[in-house]
């Protein structure tokens, strides 16, 4: 691991700044809440279960700007503990960036890619290393493949557990062990201290994105091949499975999809195809106790899509957010009775998106951020960005949107800077 270099940050605008001054700091401890910026722990896959990725700490918005790193970036950022955590897609680089000033504190490299989220737990960081590419064997991920943890201070690796497939999900954390979903068909359960495999669970089944999301003592993750694609819940308490959905009309993309969860239900989406042969989205809600189908609508047919076929979905008050990148449309779902609200078209985007304050934020592959009303599905504000934005979508952090770009940029955006919507 390298020592830190010259920081590599490039501002947009103004500078990067904590813009908390010490009154909001003593406010903030006396809530009970982090004096520094940002989750004090972040365990799984956009921070919670809903996969509403919104954070509050006490501190004042950051200003705009963008913390550039080695290449390209199709993770969430992660804050936690004043610093930013982020990965690199191409290179396997990783960085972490101190949110006061704005400087790169440490940076090092993974074996192989980094798709998975830099997890942060009690100083130390996780992260999932691999590709996409197959093996001869049909093993899903080639040259070096694995999980690894980190010193969140110095980025000085502490282990490495090393897997044969990918670990592209982001790993999640339930009490003393980290859980890893794979390309060679497994769950894996790790110790946290020292990396030691505790237990393994043969799936039967390739995940490629479907990070892990645990909720109430369980783990649901989604998987493909060998078929039927199918969806799994795993009892963490005893280390068995707990009930498994096949959906055999599936031909990809529910292995992409990390799950929602809320209230007792399960949301996915994948692709079928239709009596043309071409394939369509569909959208898929589940009863997390028991597996059973509650309900689902079909987008119909629309553009190819290459990578990241399906939507991801979010959760906020008992309303579904997701957008389908093939029919380039984004949508809204009552929870309990999988009611349409509403639909807007607009360009592809496939990553959550995150609601807070009545609004709810859309990132496309544009490069744009379009803010939509939660009630009238209507846009409301808008921000122009840079590149293909990170099919994994946006997080919010003290009234500040963070969203990764595949130009390689962390955009840093206070919402008070967002332009109203264009009518």
């Amino acid at each position: 691991m390298e020592p830190a270099k010259i920081m590599k940050y490039h501002i947009l605008t103004g500078i990067l700044l904590l813009g908390a001054c010490s009154n909001t700091q003593d406010a903030a401890v006396e809530e009970g809440r982090s004096e520094a910026f940002g989750a004090e722990e972040w365990t799984q896959y956009r921070h919670s279960p809903d996969k509403n990725a919104v954070i509050d700490s006490g501190h004042e918005p950051l200003e705009y700007a963008a913390l550039e790193t080695e290449d390209e970036i199709r993770a969430t950022p992660v804050v936690a503990d004043g610093r930013l955590f982020i990965g690199n897609h191409n290179s396997g680089d990783i960085m972490a960036f101190d949110l006061t000033s704005g400087e790169r504190i440490w940076e090092g490299k993974a074996p192989n890619w980094i798709h998975s989220e830099t997890i942060y737990h009690e100083g130390t960081i996780y992260v999932g290393y691999g590709n996409r590419h197959f093996q001869e064997n049909g093993i899903r991920g080639t040259g070096e493949n694995g999980v690894m943890a980190l010193d969140a201070e110095n980025g000085e690796v502490l282990w490495q557990f090393e897997t044969e497939g990918e670990v592209m999900p982001t790993p999640a954390i339930y009490e003393d062990h980290l859980y890893i979903t794979t390309g060679d068909r497994h769950l894996y359960k790790i110790g946290l201290e020292e990396g030691s495999l505790v237990h393994q669970h043969e799936l039967g089944s390739t995940i490629s994105m479907s990070s892990p999301n645990i909720y109430e003592d369980t783990l649901y993750v989604g998987g493909s091949g060998p078929l039927p694609y199918t969806f799994y819940a795993y009892d963490l308490e005893n280390d068995e499975m707990k009930w498994q959905t096949e959906f055999p009309e599936v031909v990809m993309g529910l292995d992409d999809v990390p799950p929602a969860i809320s209230n007792g239900i399960i949301v996915t989406s994948a692709l079928v195809l239709n009596e043309e042969e071409q394939t369509e989205h569909e959208i898929y809600a589940m009863d997390a106790k028991t597996g059973e189908l509650l309900w689902k609508d079909n987008w119909g047919s629309g553009q190819p899509v290459i990578n990241n076929k399906s939507g991801a979905p979010m959760i906020y008050e008992d309303t579904v957010f997701i957008a389908s990148p093939k029919t380039k449309t984004y949508y809204a779902y009552d929870l309990q009775s999988g009611e349409q609200l509403w639909a807007y078209e607009d360009a592809a985007a496939k990553a959550a998106p995150v609601a807070y304050d009545g609004i709810v934020y859309f990132s496309n592959t544009e490069g744009r951020v379009i803010g939509m009303d939660i009630q009238s599905g209507e846009p409301v504000k808008e921000m122009t960005l840079g590149g293909t934005l990170a099919p994994s979508g946006p997080i919010i952090v003290n009234d500040t949107l963070f969203v990764g770009s595949q130009d390689g940029n962390v955009y840093i955006v206070p919402l008070s800077d967002f332009e109203d919507a264009a009518e």
